[in-house]
């Protein structure tokens, strides 16, 4: 993705200023030709002798500067770029373009480039979760734009949060992913993947529920990545503490019951589903509207079966590739084996919760993918859960394109 091609380095009026000029040095040496623009914030923080030194070109930072008469500079450059590459990208910047407003160089480039536009955004944690900075950048996704996620921690600001800027190393290596995968990007084009996510509330009374440690990180990770793949996301998601990933259509159910009623509803559409939500087994029979109050003694309360989503499916699955989740303590490949036979599945994505680094609340998983299309389980090591989710997804759409049973 790098190595031969010609990148736009825009850099923005943000403290992660000092970042971009590590950021055009680590391109440079990956094989790439940057050319770097400038806005006036940004000379605030960091000068451009900086990045004509390390890039051994002229800086554009003025959108009336034409020092050569026969070309239009901001359309010159915007054609020349094979990748537009906005770091840092403050909420500003964000939102001209994400409207359309062209005033200045960094602006005007990016609205006129035809080239793949990478941001990274970089901003206070209050900032970057202010619902027009959001909107804007739904609006930008939509449009085509790559984002980069900020990381979270300890901010100039003096806050902790989500609005770092990613570090250059990261950046350098989110290019040469998004370069590496691209063939795989558009797989999923056409077709509806239905992705269930999180836990259930089963409630006992106003104040009380049952529910479990699932956190909704690989359901949510599975539908961005599926939005990455071109396809048509629909998450069903019981109660997390996740945004919506971009692209997708959030529904947002408590109980199992709730869940079982959206998946219905939404599962003769789909051409793939992936059932990562953990649903409750169990539910109480009887739900207090006022709160029970402690009482002397043991509490016993009498619970009943819930209804079994993924075996439903399966009896009811016509053309749709079925994938289920199988969390063990023990013998995990043993179980997922199981669950594929008697639930009527297409793969398992069998996980050992008791490992280091993996399965609930976990960024990581490590998981085997065990499939009724394929002779042999594919073991994938530690991986971040968005990694994950392209191995399972991947491997469906091989999965697919074979023969089926």
């Amino acid at each position: 993705m790098i190595k031969g091609k010609n990148i736009v380095l825009a850099v923005t009026g943000g403290i992660a200023a000092f970042k971009a000029a590590a950021l055009a040095s680590k391109l440079s040496q990956a094989g790439a030709d940057v050319r770097v623009m400038m806005t006036e914030g940004a000379k605030e923080f960091i000068k451009p002798l900086t990045f004509q030194a390390l890039t051994r070109h002229r800086v554009y930072d003025d959108t009336f500067a034409e020092e050569e008469p026969e070309k239009v500079a901001h359309i010159d450059i915007a054609d020349w770029a094979d990748i537009f590459l906005i770091a840092p990208a403050t909420a500003n910047v964000i939102g001209k373009i994400a409207n359309g407003i062209a005033d200045d160089m960094v602006t005007t480039s990016a609205l006129a480039t035809k080239a793949k536009v990478f941001i990274a955004p970089a901003m206070n944690v209050n900032m970057y979760e202010h619902p027009a900075v959001q909107r804007n950048m739904e609006r930008l996704h939509n449009d085509g734009c790559t984002f980069i996620e900020p990381g979270e921690g300890y901010l100039a600001c003096g806050w902790i949060g989500k609005g770092r800027m990613a570090e250059p190393e990261g950046i350098v290596s989110f290019l040469e992913e998004a370069g590496s995968q691209k063939a795989n990007k558009k797989i999923l084009q056409g077709k509806h993947v239905l992705i269930t996510a999180g836990p259930t509330h089963e409630s006992i009374d106003p104040v009380r529920v049952f529910t479990n440690h699932s956190t909704g990180k690989m359901g949510y990770a599975l539908a961005e990545e599926a939005v990455e793949m071109g396809g048509e996301v629909t998450l069903i998601s019981g109660p997390v503490q996740l945004k919506t990933p971009r692209g997708a259509a959030r529904i947002d159910v408590t109980t199992a019951e709730e869940m079982y009623d959206a998946v219905m509803e939404h599962f003769d559409k789909a051409d793939v589903v992936v059932k990562t939500a953990a649903v409750a087994d169990y539910t109480p029979v009887e739900t207090s509207d006022q709160k029970v109050k402690k009482q002397p003694g043991n509490l016993i309360i009498e619970m009943k079966r819930t209804k079994d989503i993924l075996a439903e499916l399966g009896k009811q699955k016509t053309n749709q590739f079925l994938v289920g989740f199988a969390a063990e303590s023990e013998h995990v490949e043993d179980y997922g084996r199981m669950k594929l036979e008697n639930k009527n599945l297409d793969m398992v994505v069998a996980n050992n919760i008791t490992s280091d680094n993996a399965g609930f609340g976990h960024d990581t998983n490590i998981v085997s993918l065990i499939s009724k299309h394929e002779d042999q389980i594919k073991r994938l090591p530690l991986l971040s859960k968005r990694e994950v989710a392209s191995e399972i997804l991947k491997t469906a759409v091989r999965c697919m394109g074979g023969e089926r049973q």
